[in-house]
C-alpha cells in the first residue's frame, strides 16, 4: 500500500487550510450582505460608523453632535478604538458612508486571519499532534481548530459587524502565538542575540500594540503575560540579561505603537491619557448602586450631576473622575460588590436564548452553547496530558498552561468589572483548539483502526 510522505501531507494540509479560509470568508460575506448597508441605532456599530465618517471627511476623531457617554459635539474624543475607527474611515474614504463596505472588508479580512491565526496557535499549543484520518481524508488537529473558527456562528456574526471584536481577537491570537514562539526560542537554548530572536521580539511587540489599539482592556493581561514569560525563563534556568533583552525589546515596541496616541491625547487634553477614555466610565457604570447586587448588562448609569453641572471636564478628567467614583462604590460596600460580581457570571457565560434579537440568539446557540461541552472536555484532556509526569511548577511553564491562564484571567477581569457575552469571545477563540482536541479524540474512537502516530506537522518557522 502506498504510504503518504511528509511532503504529500504538507501539500494536503495547505489545500485543507485554503479551503477552510475560503469557507470562512464565504460565510462571513453572506452575513455581511444580510446585515446590509446600515447600522442599528444606539449601538456601538453606529458610533464607530459615525466617528469613522467624520474622520474620513477631515474632522478628526469627533462627532457632529453630543455623543455617549460624555463627548460634546465637535470635540475630539478618545472614547473609541483609534485603530478600528481608522480602518473603517479608510474604507469610507473610498466608498463613502456605506457600512456595507466596512462589513464586507471586515468579513474578508477576519475570515482569512481568524482561522489562520488559530491554526498557528494550535500548532504552538499541540506541536506533536499526529495527523487524523477519516476514511480517505487526512488532516490535522490544527486544521480542525481552524475549521471550528470558520463555522463558529458568533465569530461569523461579529466578523460582519462594524465593531472591534473580530479584529481584536485576531490581534490577541497573534500575540499568544508570538509569546509561545518567543518562549520556546529562549528556553530551547538558542542564543538570544540572533536575527530570529529580534524578529520574534518585534512581532510580539507589534501584536500587543495592535491589540491595545483595538481594545485597551488587553493591557492588564499584558502584565500577566510578561510575568509568565519571565517564569518560563526562571523555570528553565535561562533567566539572564541576554534572554531578558528580547522581552524588553517587545515591551518597547508595544509602547512605541501606543505612544503616538498618548501624545495625541496630551496635545488634545493637556493631560495624560494612555489610550482610551472608556475605562473610567465602564468601572463607574458597572459598579453603580442602581444595579443593586444584580448586574444589568444593558443599563448605563447616568453621569453624576455634580460633574455635569460643574466646570467643563476633558475626557481625560472624566475618565479619572469616573474611575474614582467606581472604586468608591466598591469600597463603600464590598459585600454588595462581591454579590454584584457573582451575578455577572451569568451575563458572561450566557449560552441560553434571551430577549436579544433572533440573529444573536441563533449565533449564541450555534457557537458557545453547541461547543461548550467540547471545550470543557478538551480543557480537561489537555490539562491531564500536559500535567502527566510533571510537577505543578513544570506544568505552569507549558503552552497549555498559558492558554488556561489567559482564559481564567480575562474572564475574572470582566466578571469583576463589566461582563457581557461578547466580552467572552476572546476566551471562546482560545478554547476552540481544546474543542478540536475533544472532537479529534472522538474521531479516533469511531474509526475502525487505531490512530497511527504518523508524521507531525513541520515546525513553524520565523524569518527575520
Amino acid at each position: 500500500m502506498k504510504q503518504t510522505t511528509g511532503a504529500q501531507l504538507q501539500r494536503q494540509g495547505t489545500r485543507w487550510l485554503l479551503l477552510i479560509l475560503l469557507l470562512a470568508v464565504v460565510l462571513r460575506l453572506g452575513v455581511a450582505l444580510y446585515l446590509g448597508d446600515s447600522t442599528p441605532p444606539a449601538k456601538d456599530e453606529t458610533s464607530y460608523s459615525m466617528l469613522a465618517a467624520r474622520l474620513a471627511t477631515g474632522h478628526g476623531y469627533s462627532f457632529d453632535q453630543p455623543w455617549y457617554p460624555f463627548t460634546p459635539a465637535n470635540t475630539p474624543t478618545a472614547h473609541w478604538s483609534f485603530l478600528y475607527t481608522a480602518f473603517v474611515a479608510a474604507i469610507y474614504a473610498v466608498t463613502g458612508l456605506h457600512p456595507l463596505g466596512a462589513r464586507l472588508a471586515g468579513a474578508i479580512l477576519t475570515g482569512i486571519l481568524l482561522p489562520f491565526l488559530l491554526y498557528r496557535l494550535s500548532r504552538r499549543l499541540f506541536p506533536d499532534a499526529p495527523p487524523l484520518k477519516l476514511g480517505r481524508l487526512t488532516f490535522t488537529l490544527h486544521h480542525l481548530s481552524a475549521l471550528l473558527m470558520a463555522v463558529y456562528a458568533y465569530f461569523i456574526l461579529y466578523s460582519a459587524m462594524v465593531q472591534t471584536e473580530a479584529l481584536f481577537i485576531c490581534a490577541l491570537l497573534w500575540s499568544l502565538e508570538r509569546a509561545l514562539a518567543l518562549s520556546q526560542h529562549l528556553t530551547a537554548g538558542a542564543g538570544p542575540a540572533t536575527g530570529r530572536s529580534g524578529w520574534l521580539a518585534v512581532t510580539f511587540g507589534l501584536s500587543l500594540g495592535t491589540a491595545a489599539l483595538l481594545r485597551q482592556s488587553i493591557l492588564p493581561w499584558v502584565v500577566v503575560l510578561f510575568a509568565w514569560l519571565v517564569y518560563t525563563l526562571l523555570h528553565t534556568r535561562r533567566l539572564h540579561l541576554r534572554t531578558l533583552a528580547p522581552l524588553v525589546a517587545a515591551g518597547l515596541v508595544m509602547l512605541a505603537v501606543i505612544l503616538p496616541f498618548t501624545l495625541r491625547n496630551y496635545l488634545v487634553y493637556g493631560d495624560f491619557l494612555l489610550l482610551n477614555s472608556n475605562a473610567g466610565y465602564a468601572m463607574y457604570s458597572a459598579q453603580h448602586p442602581l444595579h443593586g447586587s444584580s448586574f444589568q448588562a444593558f443599563t448605563a448609569a447616568p453621569l453624576p450631576d455634580d460633574l455635569l453641572n460643574g466646570p467643563p471636564l476633558t475626557e481625560a478628567q472624566w475618565d479619572r473622575a469616573l474611575m474614582d467614583r467606581g472604586i468608591a462604590f466598591v469600597l463603600a460596600d464590598p459585600a454588595r460588590y462581591l454579590r454584584l460580581s457573582a451575578s455577572r457570571v451569568a451575563d458572561y457565560f450566557e449560552f441560553w436564548p434571551t430577549e436579544t434579537s433572533r440573529l444573536h440568539n441563533a449565533g449564541r446557540l450555534l457557537s458557545f452553547t453547541l461547543f461548550l461541552p467540547f471545550m470543557l472536555a478538551g480543557l480537561g484532556l489537555a490539562g491531564r496530558r500536559s500535567k502527566a509526569g510533571r510537577s505543578w511548577r513544570e506544568f505552569l511553564a507549558t503552552p497549555v498552561a498559558l492558554a488556561l491562564l489567559f482564559m481564567l484571567f480575562y474572564s475574572l477581569l470582566h466578571i469583576s468589572t463589566w461582563a457581557m457575552a461578547r466580552y467572552r469571545l476572546p476566551v471562546d477563540a482560545v478554547a476552540l483548539p481544546f474543542a478540536a482536541l475533544t472532537i479529534a479524540a472522538l474521531l479516533s474512537l469511531v474509526t475502525t483502526k487505531a490512530p497511527r502516530p504518523g508524521l507531525p506537522p513541520p515546525p513553524l518557522r520565523d524569518h527575520p
